[in-house]
């Protein structure tokens, strides 16, 4: 019966009388769509490392869903630029303006440096940026944006506490150029880089629907050119029977194939929405009547740079209902992403979010600010934006005292941000034993050309250091020292730049009692497990009290900003001046 049906719906399409597609205002023929999908980096920004796995699932989603949407009558074709466009132009620079200007800016390049749309068309073009920034300063991992020296949450969370995309900050736009006969999409970084639930529908509205003039129908619905986005992943929502009527689509009673009635029907939703710490986290799974399950594979993630780890699953029966994501021991936002295959073969791909939440009131904070979050203004300088301090946090600059306290050369302080020398060996003693497992937080700004930073750290009744951008031969290296005596060149060390030059970075290390971690800006460099006893300090470095945590410099100026602690397990003890 299927086969007599495709037969009877290609006649249809192959017969003279046929009408085509065509865009909204009747001047361009739709029958082929070709979507030039472009990955849009300032030059100031780096690539995700999996930046084509996001782009082709999207991809993926949007020629599934034109597929059952228009039933072959108009076919989707999706192009990925093969490497980032890495634009002429920084950050600040695309940032001015409104959003119409940042648009702009991003699709006029991107066009002209593909030469786009020119020569033989055989399909009209669309050119689609997937821009690696919003228009305003955005974590769209934490989904949190600066207001008022705090970061706030920014985004859409429905009252189930189901995530989708949508920021004030995010800036997408989308336009039909009629003279020249193609479309233009920008789908800032809050539109895709994290894969919500309805970000799919955020890609085909923007660069598929607007770009062929499709409007907002009236009144508002579920559609895709509507509030989908808002309700689910793009194979729950539809196109309305008039818009696609106006384009010239000839409504067809066919039967979906198996790879169609897979990708409407599959739904991966996390149960609970709002998952606490140490509490189970599901993906309810909805197949296809009869389905037969051959693969089922969850990954998932919490930083947006950071590896994909594997989950395992099981299941008994021919389809599994619940998928598991595992507990997680504190507060924090997790992108999944689910690849299952059916016995037939057929497969399916969905990405999501959730966030583990403390209270279902309060948003998880980062432990190190993202780079877009680093900055506070839009010139590129080292002003800093930075979260609330949690109550229980330990202002340790404000502890220090430069006229009676121990230090090695001369340490000066200014309205309550402290100075270091540029000489070999500086450092400072922090009046205060850590408790049992901390976080340091610092704001640091090197002065000069960026050499060795020395955090003195202490773990059980070992004393060690955090050494980071140790310059030998113009080469960064950071390290804990000392493990098992060796110092840089160790284990833990990490080969790379980490600072600049009057810029200001944030530092944050978390010593657990068999772990010690260290981040800068966002980026885990460190991240050591282990005995507490491997751990040591170099004579080089001691101060007079071994139990006070203390600050170093080597040959390098650094002004400290910030130096914070937040206590994890135990309590740490402030030092009187004779101690």
């Amino acid at each position: 019966m299927r086969s007599l049906l495709a037969a009877v719906f290609l006649l249809v399409l192959t017969s003279p009388g046929f009408a085509k597609t065509k865009t909204w205002d009747g001047k361009y023929e739709t029958g082929n769509l070709k979507v030039t999908i472009v990955y849009f980096v300032p030059s100031d920004r780096t690539p995700l490392p999996d930046w084509r796995e996001r782009v082709d699932y999207y991809c993926r989603r949007i020629e599934l869903f034109h597929e059952r949407e228009f039933q072959g009558q108009t076919k989707l074709t999706t192009v990925v630029h093969s490497e980032p466009l890495v634009s002429e132009a920084s950050t600040a620079q695309l940032r001015r303006g409104d959003q119409n200007a940042i648009f702009f800016r991003t699709l006029s390049e991107s066009d002209r440096r593909l030469d786009f749309g020119k020569g033989d068309r055989k399909a009209f073009p669309i050119l689609l940026a997937l821009s690696e920034i919003n228009w305003r300063p955005l974590d769209d991992f934490y989904r949190l944006h600066p207001e008022n020296g705090k970061l706030a949450f920014e985004g859409h969370i429905n009252k189930e506490g189901h995530h989708f995309p949508f920021a004030t900050s995010g800036g997408a736009r989308a336009t039909y150029i009629a003279d020249r006969g193609v479309g233009w999409g920008l789908v800032s970084a809050d539109g895709w880089r994290v894969p919500y639930r309805g970000s799919d529908c955020v890609i085909y509205h923007e660069g598929c629907g607007h770009t062929v003039g499709l409007p907002h129908p009236e009144p508002g619905n579920g559609s895709v050119m509507s509030g989908a986005q808002y309700l689910g992943w793009i194979s729950e929502s539809w196109i309305d029977k008039e818009q696609k009527s106006r384009l010239g689509w000839i409504p067809q009673d066919v039967t979906p194939n198996e790879q169609i009635e897979l990708f409407s029907r599959f739904r991966a939703i996390p149960d609970p929405a709002t998952p606490k710490p140490h509490q189970e986290i599901r993906l309810a799974l909805n197949w296809p009547e009869n389905a037969k399950v051959k693969l089922l594979r969850i990954r998932l993630q919490t930083a947006i740079g950071s590896p994909w780890i594997e989950v395992p699953q099981s299941w008994t029966g021919n389809a599994p209902a619940f998928a598991t994501l595992g507990e997680f021991d504190r507060a924090i936002p997790i992108s999944y992403r689910v690849d299952a295959e059916l016995e037939s073969g057929v497969t399916a791909e969905l990405w999501g979010y959730l966030q583990v939440r403390s209270n279902p009131r309060m948003n998880p904070q980062p432990l190190a600010l993202s780079s877009d979050l680093a900055l506070a203004s839009e010139s590129g300088n080292s002003a800093k934006v930075i979260a609330e301090l949690p109550t229980n946090e330990v202002d340790l600059l404000a502890l220090v005292d430069v006229d009676t306290g121990w230090m090695q050369g001369e340490w000066s302080k200014d309205a309550n941000k402290l100075l270091s020398p540029k000489r070999p060996g500086a450092r400072i003693e922090l009046p205060y034993t850590p408790p049992e497992e901390y976080r340091l937080k610092l704001v640091v700004e090197p002065l000069d050309l960026p050499h060795g930073l020395l955090l003195g750290q202490r773990s059980a009744d070992n004393r060690f250091a955090a050494l980071l951008n140790f310059s030998r031969d113009e080469r960064g290296q950071s390290a804990l020292e000392n493990i098992d005596g060796r110092n840089v060149g160790n284990d833990s060390t990490f080969l790379g730049k980490v600072f600049q030059q009057n810029r200001l970075s944030q530092v944050i290390v978390t010593v657990r009692e068999q772990q010690v971690m260290v981040a800068v800006d966002g980026n885990l460099i460190i991240d050591w497990s282990g005995d507490s006893s491997r751990l040591s300090l170099s004579d080089y470095w001691k101060t007079p009290n071994d139990t006070a945590l203390f600050l170093g410099a080597y040959d390098c100026r650094y002004r400290f900003h910030r130096v914070t602690l937040e206590p994890i397990s135990g309590e740490g003890n402030m030092l009187k001046k004779s101690e």
